[in-house]
């Protein structure tokens, strides 16, 4: 993953009787697109007492490449389809964060 300059971070909610379909879901139809374009992708699942929390973090090699997938707007929040049923509150931005210290190897 060496050369990732960028990370992208999204963030999602959900209540935890619906955490394992969410899960599914994403497995099937949030994850995939990123695979095929993102340099790698990771997915974090925390379980709370009132809710489950879903992160979702890509590797790009620079900001144009993360545009091009994301449509132009590096910020902007790519929404499943289904993502209004599931998730507690739709998300209305994703951390760009620029990687400085990358010891993955």
């Amino acid at each position: 993953m060496s050369a990732a300059t960028i990370a992208r971070i999204w963030r999602g909610r959900v209540t935890p009787d619906r955490a394992d379909a969410y899960e599914r879901y994403l497995l099937a139809e949030g994850i995939p697109p990123l695979r095929k374009t993102a340099l790698a992708v990771q997915l974090f699942r925390e379980d709370r007492a009132t809710h489950t929390e879903f992160v979702t973090t890509s590797y790009w090699p620079d900001v144009a490449a993360m545009s091009a997938f994301t449509g132009g707007d590096p910020n902007g929040v790519h929404h499943l389809p289904r993502d209004a049923e599931f998730l507690i509150e739709l998300p209305e931005r994703v951390e760009v964060l620029r990687i400085v210290v990358d010891t993955w190897t």
